[in-house]
């Protein structure tokens, strides 16, 4: 009888710091994230370790007294993984792993190996492909610590520097290969893109897990892939959507995080391109997320250096099922209301205020306000429209008339 094996997340501690331009409210957050990011990786977070620091330790990212009580843990749980929440040099992780003596992953590496094992198609295995060679490049040396040991003499000089050396030319090459790679791929994109016509385009955008396919799946009624993990989506999709009578291409695109590394800003450069050659923007947010205003924040970040941040924009705040204000109690005196004690009226009379008509509450999952938000989507892409194919304003006229 063959015995089952029972199956186990990989164990690891998370690791973090506080410095003069990062507070420990936003440390915390950023660890929380970084927790989901492990969880999506396969992994699961056991203990946390916060260091205040002015600034991170050069050579081993936190205090020596730090990294020693990192290490007691680690030996005395048998943890195999310690990650970072920042991105660490060459010379940090081979500090590190003297030390600790187990892998070492910090925050890019964890979203690489993330995207490596969400990657369908080949454009997107290429594209993460291209970012992990850029990313361990300059941290090759690191892989061959083994050589250390040999102390030199007759016939043992420098074959670390030659198997190093061999290994660059050899990642810099592939390097070369795949941007080759990307660009065909490209071509044949753009031509896809001009193939379809004048048709308005839209592209949801947003932070990753907000339900953009989600909304994707129940505007356009496909099945794109929806989970609830971090980057569930790396490959573009897109439908045709009627709403009303306007035909339009809704676009998916893959989320966008705090931290995103550049190697993946730069590879997915292409995919980046619906958003660029989109008409209108549906920026998705999770307003059940306490941090959902930074998500916001970086969004709009990245849609500034992609160029993108111009174009007419709706606000789509999701999730609004999942939504919980912190309520005061009646006799509590001492706490006062901030934005987390703000129900979704109060948080409309905010900043939102401003946007107008461009600001939906909607829970995709329950299909809640999705009538208005179809109307809204309806209206702008009429005015777009109208613009393009000012010869078919009697549709409009008609379909007015019905109503």
């Amino acid at each position: 009888m063959i015995e089952e094996r029972k199956v186990t997340s990989e164990e690891a501690v998370l690791i973090g710091i506080i410095t003069q331009h990062q507070t420990e409210e936003k440390t915390n957050e950023y660890l929380d994230e970084l927790e989901f990011l492990t969880v999506t990786a396969g992994g699961v977070a056991v203990k946390r370790f916060i260091q205040r620091l002015d600034s991170p330790n050069p050579k081993t990212f936190i205090g020596t007294g730090k990294l020693d009580e990192v290490k007691a843990y680690i030996d005395t749980h048998n943890i195999e993984t310690a990650i970072f929440d920042d991105e660490l040099s060459s010379g940090q992780l081979r500090n590190i792993e003297k030390v600790l003596n187990c892998k070492i992953l910090d925050r890019t590496n964890l979203i690489l190996d993330i995207f490596a094992s969400r990657a369908q198609t080949s454009y997107a295995r290429t594209q993460v492909e291209l970012a992990q060679c850029q990313y361990l490049l300059p941290r090759l040396t690191r892989l061959w610590t083994h050589l250390e040991r040999q102390k030199g003499g007759i016939g043992l000089r420098g074959p670390g520097e030659t198997e190093i050396e061999t290994d660059r030319r050899i990642i810099r090459e592939k390097i070369v290969l795949l941007k080759e790679k990307l660009k065909v791929i490209d071509k044949q994109m753009a031509v896809q893109r001009k193939n379809r016509g004048k048709l308005v385009r839209v592209a949801l955008v947003g932070y990753t897990n907000v339900g953009k396919s989600t909304l994707m799946n129940v505007i356009s009624k496909s099945d794109v892939f929806a989970e609830n993990k971090l980057f569930a989506t790396l490959d573009t999709t897109v439908r045709k959507v009627v709403i009303k009578n306007i035909p339009f291409l809704l676009t998916d695109t893959v989320g966008f995080i705090r931290k995103l590394p550049t190697q993946l800003v730069e590879s997915f450069k292409s995919t980046l391109d619906e958003v660029r050659e989109a008409d209108l923007l549906l920026h998705v947010v999770d307003i059940s997320h306490p941090s959902f205003e930074d998500h916001i924040a970086s969004v709009n970040k990245i849609l500034d250096e992609i160029k993108s941040s111009d174009k007419p924009v709706i606000m789509v705040f999701n999730k609004i099922d999942a939504y919980e204000p912190e309520v005061i109690e009646a006799d509590d005196l001492v706490t006062e209301k901030t934005e987390i004690h703000y129900t979704l009226d109060e948080w409309r009379k905010t900043w939102m205020s401003k946007s107008g008509d461009n600001c939906l509450f909607i829970s995709a999952l329950n299909k809640e306000n999705l009538d208005e938000f179809k109307e809204k989507v309806f209206e702008e892409i009429k005015k777009i429209h109208i613009t393009r194919f000012p010869y078919n304003d009697f549709l409009y006229d008609e379909y007015n008339e019905e109503d």
